[in-house]
């Protein structure tokens, strides 16, 4: 018979055998630290400087000179890309994907024309049809979109989320990841986001799976019309449930909630929590819309594709040097030049960018089910999905009116549990799979219902 005394070392032995089993799993990884430090603002200022010398990138500009228009610039930027892949021993397959539109597909198309996006894949190790995207837009424009023999350098719009994405691409490529990167230079964006458009086509046409799409679309300036002045705010523009959502789910949200929980809302808010983790002097504003108002950005193709897709960009804005001829006009110099971008914040940004590229080609994919009950229950209950390659998964909660998950709990490798002492009724709850570094999927949010 067991004394009280031997029961009670037992039980410490079960215990530390249950906590000895479980994944030590940092806070943080040495190498997003690296990865921050190597981006250079001197290397996206010569890239910046290089794309505003091809005088006018317009979509539809000259394809046939060696040094002006859109053909030459998505020449040097293949040749950015390729120089890359040679320094890590061809780990990088760079191709041009193109479609070809006509002046009856839209009002801003004065010519029959490619669309030419110039694309860089790092394929993953483990899963390499399971791609996340960083995207920059080559094209630029005078004032009249239709003009285009007139001189655009467009510094800020768009060579600055171009130059961002190669030089996301050189420091990235020092490393090996799960999951695939890709790095996009997107055309036709003035034109009515064209390239986008084709590239999301062509991606739902080669069944990869997209884990989201980061559509950088100026990053470079920090003096905005409104008078702030500002190098740490940023935008995160996110719709909040997918265009794609069916009337059984739009049924389901009215009584189970979901309205802000999209799958692209959820990407912004993985980009959130790291900068706050990894990058606390930035202040990342999640801004709940597809785009600035009535406006549209490259990322908006792949969410009306239903994948989950977000735009990261400067706060605050300075509209006479966006779309306007070089002049000055009332005292005023207009114009997109050089002179205007900030290249310490473009390097920022591109950090952002670049430190959750990583986390999330590092990361298991995400538990494709969540189930969730306890109605009437003082305990919420999940059940989830088992997902290869994870380690354990996290639980997050989250009051009903917090923009960010601000409650968590590791449970270990399991795929149910009871959260007790929480009412279902006073929070959205989420569950996330963690890799054997610590690194986690994009939240999910619930997705079917435990009676």
């Amino acid at each position: 018979m067991l004394t009280l005394k031997k029961m009670k070392k037992k039980l410490l032995l079960c215990l530390l055998t249950a906590f000895a089993s479980l994944p030590i799993l940092a806070q943080t990884d040495a190498r997003i630290y690296e990865i921050i430090a190597a981006v250079s603002e001197d290397r996206i200022k010569n890239d910046v400087k290089t794309l505003t010398e091809f005088g006018t990138r317009n979509t539809f500009s000259d394809t046939l000179s060696k040094t002006r228009g859109i053909g030459a610039a998505r020449r040097w930027i293949k040749s950015q890309f390729n120089e890359i892949s040679s320094n890590c021993s061809d780990c990088i397959d760079v191709f041009y994907q193109k479609d070809f539109v006509t002046k009856e597909m839209g009002t801003r198309i004065p010519k029959d024309a490619w669309v030419v996006n110039v694309v860089a894949i790092q394929k993953g190790t483990k899963y390499p049809n399971r791609y996340i995207i960083m995207s920059g837009d080559i094209d630029s424009r005078a004032s009249d979109t239709m003009d285009f023999t007139t001189d655009a350098p467009g510094a800020n719009d768009n060579a600055s989320g171009m130059a961002g994405t190669i030089e996301a691409a050189r420091v990235l490529s020092k490393y090996t990841f799960e999951n695939s990167i890709m790095y996009v230079g997107l055309s036709g964006e003035e034109q009515g986001l064209f390239g986008g458009g084709g590239l999301a086509k062509y991606a739902v046409e080669k069944g990869w799976d997209i884990i989201g799409i980061f559509n950088n679309d100026m990053i470079g300036n920090i003096t905005g019309v409104d008078g702030v002045v500002s190098n740490r705010d940023f935008r995160i523009f996110s719709e909040p449930v997918p265009a794609t959502e069916t009337d059984k789910e739009r049924q389901m949200r009215r009584f189970y909630g979901g309205e802000v929980d999209g799958i692209s809302r959820q990407l912004a808010r993985y980009i959130h929590k790291n900068v706050k983790t990894y990058m606390p002097e930035m202040n990342p504003m999640m801004i709940y819309r597809l785009d600035r108002f009535g406006r549209g950005g490259h990322h908006r193709p792949f969410n009306d594709a239903g994948f989950a897709g977000i735009r990261i960009m400067e706060a605050h804005e300075n509209y006479t040097q966006q779309h306007q001829d070089l002049r000055t006009e009332n005292g005023i110099n207009y114009g997109d030049v050089l002179e205007h971008v900030n290249f310490g914040y473009a390097k920022k940004l591109t950090a952002v960018n670049a430190i959750n590229l990583a986390a999330l080609a590092w990361a298991p994919p995400a538990p494709k089910e969540v189930k969730i009950g306890g109605i009437v229950a003082p305990a919420a209950k999940f059940e989830w999905s088992k997902v290869d390659g994870a380690v354990g998964y996290k639980i997050y909660w989250r009051a009903t009116t917090s923009p960010t998950w601000d409650h968590s709990r590791y449970v270990g490798n399991v795929t149910e549990f009871l959260l007790e002492g929480i009412v279902i009724d006073n929070f959205f709850f989420g569950i996330s799979s963690v890799g054997k570094d610590g690194f986690e999927s994009p939240v999910v949010f619930p997705n079917a219902i435990l009676r």
